[in-house]
């Protein structure tokens, strides 16, 4: 199966497809009924968080997103 991809959408969720599972801070596992690709909320208004349920679409959220560079990661001491 090819590498897991994130997708963030622009004015919308982050788009996850491959392998996935997905746990609670808990380490239960979400029932994900066999999918291979999920949208997770950015909006914070989702009624089925973490997953996205199109809530940002009826409340106008707004992110543009384009990628950029991360810093090098800074060895702990």
């Amino acid at each position: 199966m090819a590498p897991t991809k994130i997708t963030v959408k622009n004015d919308g969720s982050l788009f996850v497809e491959g392998e996935l599972e997905v746990v609670d801070q808990t380490g239960k596992p979400f029932g994900l009924a066999g999918r291979s690709a999920v949208s997770f909320c950015r909006c914070g208004l989702s009624e089925k968080k973490p997953f996205c349920d199109g809530a940002h679409k009826r409340q106008g959220f707004q992110s543009k997103i384009e990628a950029f560079d991360l810093p090098p990661v800074q060895p702990k001491p």
